[in-house]
């Protein structure tokens, strides 16, 4: 067992945060003011190289691994940034890269490596089914040319930044399918091609993340549109979604690590009552506890992503690392907002807006309470809850 990261890693560590530095907390109170999206920040990761990290070299993305990617948006957020603006750039061209044809790997991933193309919509959720993905009512119906898909999808981030929109349906009904997992199929829709066959209603959040809820009215889609075989999409969508867990996994023990901080320096140089606040077991603990989650949190995560870079099983440890790493942010968020009291609510110290960001990942993607069902049933032979 090796604990220390590469050279390379720690390279990929300072790279990132000095680019971060020309996007300082200010850059990102505005956006979020202003409910903007960050185009100069994403257009900068991606002039950089950065957003085209695990797409192969042959493609012109750089062909690291999944931890590699993972340091990158750990980056982001512990600089006081927000990597949810872009991190399905990182994993939604998984599907293509890993179950699409020749033809679909060299028409898209150049183009998604230089910027050209925007994957960074992924319909999957919808308002009936919830988390539960296989009871999806959205349809993809056959015909001579391809498909004609109806439906709707709801929190679809990003959907008004992309040019392309990864979208799950089902293409045999659930009722007639022998397995629950088989009849849905994977589809890489082209938007403005699509044109009024997809329409976007924005949903307003408490935080600046740019959902969406998106209708879909007879979409005419081809054969060559399909990623893989027709009826397989949900296992594809598993593999696709374990980079998911793991990326926003590192997302999160970049914001704890940025609590932290924050609450350590705070702590230190706040006084009242004539000593600084930092001297109190009150608030000094909660900030070791955070930061000694965090630390084991972070192990979790590089045990999940060595396993997923070397092709080995790790739905459970991907899960399992998602878990720890948001409950350890969590942690560390609240004990950064109780360490600056009243001044934690102003937005000019940030950590309000950091604070709901981090709230975010208890809930999406996948709840936290999925996750201990998932657990107790697969890694401990517990009887099926859901």
């Amino acid at each position: 067992m090796d604990f220390d990261y590469t050279e390379t890693q720690q390279d990929i560590r300072v790279a990132v945060a000095r680019l971060c530095a020309g996007f300082g907390p200010d850059y990102w109170r505005q956006s979020d003011e202003d409910g903007a999206y960050p185009e100069r920040f994403v257009a900068a990761m991606t002039e950089a190289g950065w957003l085209a990290a695990l797409i192969p070299e042959e493609y012109g993305g750089a062909g690291l691994g999944v931890l590699d990617g993972c340091l990158i948006l750990e980056e982001i957020n512990r600089s006081g940034g927000n990597g949810a603006a872009c991190h399905a750039q990182m994993y939604t061209m998984a599907a293509v890269l890993r179950h699409g044809s020749q033809e679909q790997k060299a028409a898209y991933l150049p183009k998604i490596a230089s910027g050209e193309l925007r994957l960074q919509a992924f319909g999957v959720t919808e308002p009936d089914a919830g988390s539960n993905t296989l009871k999806i009512k959205t349809f993809a119906k056959r015909t001579n040319s391809g498909y004609v898909i109806n439906g709707q999808k709801i929190w679809t981030s990003r959907y008004m930044q992309s040019h392309m929109y990864l979208l799950i349906a089902r293409t045999t009904p659930y009722e007639e399918v022998q397995r629950k997992t088989d009849g849905l199929s994977l589809f890489l829709v082209d938007i403005a091609k699509a044109g009024p066959a997809l329409r976007a209603t924005p949903i307003h959040t408490m935080i600046n993340h740019h959902t969406n809820q998106v209708f879909i009215d007879n979409l005419e889609v081809s054969d060559a549109d399909r990623i893989g075989e027709e009826g397989k999409g949900f296992y594809y969508l598993l593999d696709t979604l374990n980079s998911e867990r793991l990326l926003v996994s590192s997302e999160a023990i970049g914001d704890g690590k940025w609590f932290v901080e924050q609450a350590a320096r705070y702590a230190g140089e706040r006084v009242v009552f004539e000593r600084p606040i930092g001297a109190n077991q009150g608030i000094q603990f909660p900030i070791a506890r955070a930061h000694m989650n965090l630390q084991a949190a972070e192990l979790m995560r590089n045990r999940a992503a060595a396993l997923f870079d070397k092709g080995e099983p790790c739905g459970t440890e991907t899960s399992m690392a998602k878990y720890l790493c948001t409950e350890a942010s969590w942690e560390a968020a609240e004990a950064c907002m109780t360490t600056f009291g009243g001044f934690g609510f102003a937005s000019e110290y940030h950590v309000e807006r950091k604070w709901k960001e981090a709230r975010l990942f208890r809930t999406a993607p996948l709840s936290n309470n999925l996750i201990l069902a998932q657990v107790a049933q697969h890694a401990l032979g517990m009887p099926r809850s859901y």
